[in-house]
């Protein structure tokens, strides 16, 4: 644990990867379910259009997120995306000891410190299997971020492990983005009521492809929700991006999240298993998000490769507490994975393993 000293750029992000790259990589590097929206979901928000003229109004899409979680709609705040929410989180409340735990997601880091906080990091190790340990959280700390699953080390922590770190006067921030990607979103706490100071973010982007139209939500206790509420700016989600929220939390679309999870799950495993039948390749087995952490030597040279060979991959070493050796890779279907084994095992044998 210790303060920002080291140069990991957080503001890099998976699409940088894809960058004038015209269609022409196969993306592995950002974590959005391929073949998303699905049909259904980009005609629901196209019928949206039509009523651009008026002004927002999120009452109706708050109150089906609320009723999604078993929630009152106070505890309850949508969001442009849940960077939206990192941002409201700097900015809005009071907050002393900020403590990011590491690796994550970089835009909660970068957020705070924007907002003029110095950030405490808790760095988790490879030999503990990137798990987080609530003993190791600073007493002094008033808010805690943690990713569950974690991006870019794809574990998933238990419930327990994560309460136990709250405590009155702290706000414990779980960033639940990838949880509908989980088969039966094990271990999430958003319809937790019972835990002092808990903030789960979600996102409807990576599971149903909506990156470009920015949709997240807040639960938290009422007195959070409405002081990030007073930090937004008047009609802050779209009109369409509000269709969407209340289409992806209606009962259906939360059967097709769940089939979609369970191929997730599949479709890892086989990549898992490729990815083990390389001596040169080390990975973090307990992943259980859409995507998978990889170590190889010469990680960078190997990247560079697999972009060569037509697949774009993410850097690792953007993310405090790796190096240049990690590499995250999206889950993809049976055919894409084979294809980037091959290609994997062509890069390796360019730089030597």
């Amino acid at each position: 644990m210790h303060t920002h000293t080291d140069p990991h750029d957080l503001g890099h992000h998976g699409d940088a990867e894809l960058r004038d790259a015209d269609g022409e990589l196969t993306d592995l590097a950002v974590n959005v379910r391929a073949d998303t929206p699905p049909d259904w979901l980009r005609e629901r928000i196209a019928g949206s259009l039509a009523s651009l003229a008026a002004y927002p109004d999120g009452r109706s899409a708050r109150a089906a997120v609320a009723e999604r979680h078993g929630l009152p709609v106070e505890r309850v705040l949508l969001t442009a995306g849940a960077a939206e929410a990192f941002v409201l989180l700097a900015r809005a409340l009071t907050v002393r000891h900020p403590l990011v735990v590491h690796p994550q997601f970089t835009e909660p880091e970068a957020a705070l410190r924007d907002a003029g906080h110095e950030v405490e990091r808790l760095l988790l190790r490879e030999r503990d299997g990137f798990r987080f340990n609530p003993s190791a959280v600073p007493g002094h700390a008033d808010l805690v971020m943690v990713g569950n699953p974690t991006n870019p080390t794809s574990v998933l922590h238990p419930a327990s492990a994560l309460t136990a770190a709250a405590r009155p006067g702290r706000l414990l921030v779980v960033d639940e983005a990838f949880m509908d990607a989980v088969p039966d979103e094990s271990e999430t706490l958003a319809d937790r009521t019972d835990v002092p100071g808990l903030v789960v973010l979600r996102s409807l982007t990576k599971t149903w492809g909506l990156a470009g139209l920015r949709i997240g939500y807040v639960l938290a206790e009422p007195e959070t929700i409405a002081a990030l509420e007073r930090a937004q700016p008047l009609w802050p989600v779209s009109s369409p991006a509000l269709t969407a929220a209340e289409a992806c939390t209606a009962p259906a679309a939360l059967r097709e999240a769940g089939r979609a999870a369970a191929r997730i799950a599949v479709d890892r495993a086989h990549l898992l298993a490729g990815l083990a039948e390389f001596e040169e390749v080390r990975a973090v087995e307990a992943a259980e998000g859409p995507f998978v952490l990889i170590h190889v030597r010469r990680g960078a040279e190997v990247r560079e490769r697999l972009r060569r060979l037509g697949f774009a991959t993410r850097r690792g070493d953007t993310f405090p507490g790796l190096g240049p050796g990690w590499i995250r890779l999206a889950v993809r279907d049976r055919t894409t994975t084979n294809r980037f084994l091959q290609a994997l095992d062509q890069a390796l044998a360019m730089v030597g393993g």
